[in-house]
């Protein structure tokens, strides 16, 4: 092993045990830094500022700006850590002038007809569902449906919710969210608590027998690819084009309740953004909703010739 895998190894074991950050987010930093040792395998370690620039070049190449972005900010991190522990004396990636323009992205949203579609469609195959195992199923889909529209969760979020954090009485669900940020978030809708509910009592055996609350056919915590296959599945069924994914449910979460005049920051408290810049991309989203106050609330409209 050499010293630049070693430093690797040695660095995600302090994100996992000291850092306590997610086993997610630690594969990622794992996948991340593996490329990046493929590739200062070619030059002579330790890493040099010529190293890394050309590493960053086919970073730009290759991926996106966002991906790219992300695999720098992970190698950014890696060499502050060796800096920090002394275990390098100079840091190269300080030398270098990493910053970028990336291209803002607005974020695709279902409109509500769409949603009720999908939900439609989740309660048409649990209506005709053949089986105990398909009714099931379909119950499960129509809570993990609901959820989602009903709190923007992310789907990770969702499928990790373990069965003492979610309060069905109270209605309420603790959610650990990134950074190991933990934030609680209500339930309000008295038809996606009935949904959560009978969910609850027909799978409540695997739920124990698991800790999780969501389980899959093998009594397993269900997965966050199940999710987006089912979406898709139901998706197909109710002949909608767009490639539905669960972020677009948090995303149309966000739109609606901006649309309905929610304060910003209370909907970026409830998706649980660190930075009220990260909410603030819905801002430019609804646009039907800004065309309707130009129209209705413009102060024009009060000036008569």
């Amino acid at each position: 092993m050499t010293t630049l895998n070693r430093h690797i190894t040695d660095y995600l074991s302090f994100c996992e045990h000291q850092k306590k950050l997610s086993e997610k987010t630690i594969k990622a930093y794992k996948i991340d830094l593996a490329q990046f040792a493929e590739h200062a395998g070619e030059y002579p370690l330790p890493p040099t500022k010529i190293c890394i620039t050309d590493y960053v070049l086919k970073l730009h190449e290759r991926y996106k700006p966002k991906s790219a972005k992300r695999k720098i900010a992970a190698l950014r991190a890696f060499f502050n850590y060796l800096e920090f522990e002394e275990k390098i004396e100079d840091n190269p990636i300080n030398k270098l002038r990493l910053g970028f323009r990336e291209p803002q992205t607005l974020p695709k949203s279902l409109s509500l007809k769409t949603i009720k579609k999908l939900l439609h469609t989740a309660h048409i195959a649990q209506e005709t569902a053949k089986s105990d195992y398909q009714h099931k199923a379909a119950s499960r889909n129509i809570a993990v449906l609901e959820l989602l529209f009903a709190t923007g969760l992310r789907v990770s979020e969702l499928c990790s919710i373990t069965a003492p954090h979610i309060n069905l009485r109270e209605g309420y669900v603790k959610v650990q969210g990134k950074g190991s940020r933990e934030r609680v978030v209500f339930i309000a809708n008295q038809e996606v608590l009935q949904a959560l509910r009978q969910y609850q009592k027909l799978f409540l055996p695997q739920i124990n027998c698991t800790g999780w609350f969501f389980v899959n056919k093998l009594s397993q915590k269900l997965s966050e690819e199940s999710v987006r296959v089912m979406l898709q599945s139901y998706a197909n069924l109710a002949k909608i084009p767009e490639h539905i994914t669960p972020h677009m449910i948090r995303h149309s979460f966000a739109t609606l309740l901006l649309e309905e005049d929610v304060d910003i920051r209370y909907i970026q408290s409830i998706l649980g953004h660190s930075s009220i810049t990260t909410t603030q991309i819905y801002t430019h989203v609804s646009l039907g909703k800004q065309r309707k106050i130009m129209m209705k609330k413009h102060p024009r409209n009060k000036v008569l010739l």
